[in-house]
């Protein structure tokens, strides 16, 4: 092959491994000479000359990190494990490639250390019912220290907390016990009630004896509903209460 046939030859197959194709969600770092350039390229199609200038693939998508399980000791000195999810993206690709060596292991023991911190410094009763407080001062610490590497924490869940067996029984039987508790509480409000509505009761018939009367006749009527042998003879509720007008004057 004549030499000049070569070198074109040469300089397509240069341009063609020059030519990189970005996809939408993706941004290419490029160092020319070493250095930096001040924007990052994409989407689309860019050239990249090799060996002059290297590229460096940052995905903008938003990263789902599971943090591994934690040994952690609350405040009130109960021990327990805890795991988390972390989700977060990166703003500033170049950022991202500059100010750490690997940014997403650098986010997971950001986040596991992080975690083991705050936990630290709440009690159990708080991790099992303010989750969601904990979670949003999770996502705070960490998205104000990812900030330098151009990445933004936009959520942290609690995902699971595991007990040691003894601790949930304890609070197995604290739980049973407040429920006894809380059922003597609504019977005895209840009895109170009861007794209240008596003794208005009392005192209504008091003033009216003719109250006293109907529901002494409305008593008969329901006994003698019943299905039994029994025959009653109603007595006029007078004379009985010429033997309680006797006993209240002695």
């Amino acid at each position: 092959m004549p030499f000049a046939f070569i070198i074109p030859l040469v300089i397509l197959v240069y341009l063609a491994n020059s030519i990189k194709i970005l996809k939408e969600y993706e941004r290419g770092v490029i160092f020319r000479l070493g250095r930096v350039l001040p924007q990052p390229k994409g989407p689309g199609i860019i050239l990249v000359f090799a060996p002059i200038d290297t590229m460096v693939r940052i995905s903008l998508r938003v990263v789902v990190l599971d943090v591994p399980e934690q040994d952690i000791i609350t405040r009130d000195n109960v021990s327990a494990k805890v795991n988390a999810v972390v989700y977060f993206r990166v703003m500033d690709a170049n950022k991202a490639v500059l100010e750490v060596e690997n940014f997403m292991y650098a986010t997971s023991q950001l986040a596991q250390t992080t975690l083991r911190s705050v936990m630290g410094q709440v009690t159990l009763d708080e991790i099992l019912s303010a989750r969601e407080k904990i979670s949003d001062q999770l996502q705070e610490i960490l998205d104000r220290m990812t900030d330098p590497w151009g990445i933004k924490v936009s959520n942290v869940e609690i995902k699971h907390v595991d007990l040691p067996e003894d601790m949930q029984r304890a609070m197995a039987r604290e739980a049973e016990a407040e429920r006894e508790r809380r059922a003597k509480v609504i019977s005895a409000e209840g009895e109170y009630q009861s007794a209240e509505k008596l003794v208005m009761a009392a005192k209504a018939m008091g003033e009216h004896p003719i109250s006293v009367q109907l529901r002494y006749l409305e008593t008969l009527v329901k006994v003698a509903s019943d299905q039994n042998t029994t025959t009653l003879f109603p007595i006029p509720i007078d004379l009985i209460k010429i033997f309680f007008d006797k006993a209240e004057k002695k």
